[in-house]
């Protein structure tokens, strides 16, 4: 704009008009801004992300989840994405090999990698899904209730 500022248009085929991102939804934009990032032609070595899941609809994390696992197989040194979550609906979507848990102990934290745990391992072989298991406290003594 001539002021400096940017504005954000958005277009979408349900509507005859485009529309700015002053009247989008905060998950909306959240959502945007990850698929902006996510579609770098020069992606980053680590992308660190906290709690994606917070302003977005639950079905949304499916593809989210997808795109930061395509996102860290672009790069040729296969990239890292680093992601913090409260949310079971995103656990779902990952792979256990891919999940670690970390748990504070006398002072110290200790990460464990949730594919190492035989029984989570023979649940999800048996058809269960991550985030199931996490709601049954299965992810070692890491709920903080």
């Amino acid at each position: 704009m001539g002021d400096g500022r940017v504005a954000l248009r958005f277009r979408d085929k349900a509507f005859e008009r485009d529309f700015i991102a002053r009247v989008v939804s905060d998950g909306t934009i959240k959502m945007f801004a990850y698929l902006a990032l996510l579609h770098d032609p020069d992606p980053h070595p680590l992308l660190c992300i906290e709690e994606p899941e917070n302003h977005l609809y639950p079905t949304l994390l499916v593809i989210l989840s997808e795109q930061f696992s395509q996102y860290a197989s672009r790069r040729k040194d296969k990239g890292q994405v680093f992601v913090t979550t409260h949310s079971p609906d995103f656990l779902n979507e990952v792979e256990l090999n891919s999940i670690y848990f970390l748990r504070k102990s006398e002072g110290f934290t200790k990460i464990r990698r949730a594919s190492d745990d035989p029984q989570l391992q023979d649940l999800i072989n048996e058809g269960d899904k991550p985030g199931w298991l996490w709601r049954q406290r299965l992810f070692g003594n890491i709920d903080p209730c």
